[in-house]
C-alpha cells in the first residue's frame, strides 16, 4: 500500500535543490507525482505530491529533514486520506488590475463566505504596457459546490471587482463537475 505525502519546501535559490529533493525521493522507493516550484523573492519556494510503499514513508521523512543541511527547510504533510467531498463546479478566476494592498483578501474571504475552495492560485506583478504602472494579475481553479448558484458568485464578484477597479471573469473550466 502506497502513502501520499505532500511536501512544502523553501530555501535560498541555489543550483541542485530540485536534484537534491528528486534523489532523496527516488532513494526512498518515492514517486514524484505532481509539483509547484518557483522562485520567490530569492528564495526557492515549492510545493509537491509525493507516493511511497507505506513501510518507506518514515525513512522519507528522516532523510528529508536531513536536507536542512543543504539550506532546503522540507515541511510533510501525510494526506492518505479518502475524505468524501461534496461534488462541485470546476471554474476558472481571472483578476486583472491595478495592484494595491488586499485583492486576494477580499476574493478569498467572499469566497470563503460562500463555501468556494480555492484549489489552485497564481499571481503575480506586471508592469503596464502603456503607463507603466503595477498591474496585478491573478488565476485561480475554484471548486463551486452544486448547491451554490454561479449566478450568486457572480454577481458577488461583480460588486468586488467593482469596489476594487479590477477585472474579474468567470470561465467553467473543463474537469471532473462531480468531486470525485
Amino acid at each position: 500500500m502506497a502513502t501520499s505525502l505532500v511536501l512544502t519546501v523553501i530555501g535560498s535559490d541555489q543550483p541542485g535543490l530540485v536534484e537534491a529533493l528528486s534523489r532523496v525521493v527516488a532513494e526512498n522507493g518515492g514517486s514524484w507525482e505532481g509539483s509547484r516550484m518557483a522562485r520567490l523573492a530569492g528564495c526557492f519556494a515549492g510545493i509537491l505530491e509525493v507516493r511511497v510503499p507505506q513501510n518507506r514513508a518514515t525513512s522519507l521523512c528522516t532523510a528529508l529533514r536531513e536536507l536542512e543541511g543543504q539550506g532546503l527547510r522540507v515541511v510533510v504533510e501525510d494526506a492518505s486520506s479518502d475524505e468524501a467531498t461534496e461534488p462541485y463546479r470546476v471554474l476558472q478566476l481571472e483578476l486583472v488590475g491595478q495592484d494595491r494592498p488586499g485583492i486576494i483578501h477580499d476574493i478569498s474571504s467572499a469566497l470563503a463566505v460562500l463555501g468556494v475552495n480555492v484549489v489552485e492560485l497564481a499571481t503575480e506583478c506586471s508592469s503596464a504596457p502603456m503607463s507603466g504602472e503595477t498591474l496585478f494579475n491573478a488565476t485561480a481553479r475554484l471548486h463551486l459546490p452544486f448547491s451554490l448558484p454561479l449566478a450568486e458568485l457572480s454577481e458577488t464578484l461583480e460588486k468586488i471587482a467593482a469596489d476594487l477597479m479590477v477585472d474579474i471573469s468567470l470561465d467553467e473550466s473543463e474537469g471532473d463537475p462531480t468531486g470525485d
